[in-house]
């Protein structure tokens, strides 16, 4: 199995991803969660799935009208009868009895309804929250080109880092194009799956590091091919076994942390995959081109 040499469709395959995710975040956005926009989240469930217009008509009419809840974002929930509504009423999250209001009046016009979650947050925190997370995964890609520089060399940091943002990528343009909430738990499922998929790149690129001082008379691409190939069991195995858990959790774990899981089992295969084909494969493009660049003439 030659991966190494088929490196630049791999490679290829990957930068399509990329720009299409970023594609994806720039025209349909991500579904911030409170954590991060402010105001409420409320967590709807209907006796029967009802669309998002039908829902925003009865808010935005009778004694609702008042609240002015015309820009508040109505998102059903697929595959259930919950509707997610995230609303501001005056720049400020929902009072306990604007909650109450909503479902009362919704239970007219639905029939039952039971609230399956629902929380407020200050916009002013939820910009720290943001801010935070993001100088957390810059400082997490500055440590890891650091650390990998330290034990092995500059382009093996570099290499894992652009895997890494080919991750996140990945997990964030899913989450866009299936609208899925944005949140807390979402930042820490990134940094989870950073520094799982990083561990499976080291194991790789100790075995790379290994086989050039053994195997001198092989290639580069030849020796990197054989390092991966050494580890790819125990990273499929490795991989399958925490899928088996992490599914487990997003189908028994309850809906506080579906979307926690979702992003970990994302995560997971886009991480291995760019264990295996990415970071190797962008060390061995640059590693030939240095050489070539420095070969006399």
């Amino acid at each position: 199995m030659d991966i190494i040499g088929k490196r630049r469709v791999y490679l290829a395959i990957s930068a399509i991803l990329v720009i299409l995710g970023l594609i994806v975040l720039g025209v349909v956005g991500l579904n911030l969660g409170v954590d991060f926009t402010g105001g409420s989240l409320v967590r709807l469930r209907f006796d029967r799935a009802v669309s998002a217009q039908e829902v925003r008509s009865a808010l935005t009419t009778g004694d609702l009208a008042e609240m002015d809840l015309s820009k508040a974002v109505i998102q059903p929930i697929r595959g259930t009868s919950d509707v997610q509504i995230r609303a501001q009423v005056g720049g400020k999250p929902l009072s306990v009895e604007q909650v109450s209001k909503v479902v009362d009046v919704l239970s007219q016009r639905f029939g039952s309804i039971s609230v399956v979650e629902s929380q407020m947050v200050e916009a002013v925190i939820g910009k720290e929250l943001l801010n935070k997370a993001l100088v957390a995964i810059i400082l997490s890609c500055v440590g890891i080109v650091a650390y990998i520089s330290f034990r092995f060399e500059f382009k093996f940091g570099v290499a894992a880092v652009l895997a890494l943002i080919h991750d996140t990528i990945v997990v964030l343009g899913i989450f866009a194009i299936l609208g899925r909430q944005v949140n807390s738990p979402f930042i820490a499922a990134v940094l989870t799956i950073i520094g799982y998929s990083i561990n499976d790149t080291i194991v790789i690129y100790d075995k790379i590091r290994e086989n050039l001082r053994l195997r001198k008379k092989d290639t580069v691409p030849e020796i990197a091919n054989i390092s991966i190939l050494q580890t790819m069991r125990r990273s499929i195995y490795t991989v399958l076994t925490t899928l088996l858990a992490v599914a487990a959790l997003y189908l028994f774990g309850g809906v506080s942390i579906r979307d926690f899981s979702l992003a970990i089992i994302i995560g997971l295969v886009a991480g291995t995959y760019s264990s295996i084909f990415v970071a190797p494969s962008i060390w061995v493009e640059w590693t030939l081109r240095d050489r070539k660049r420095l070969k006399p003439v």
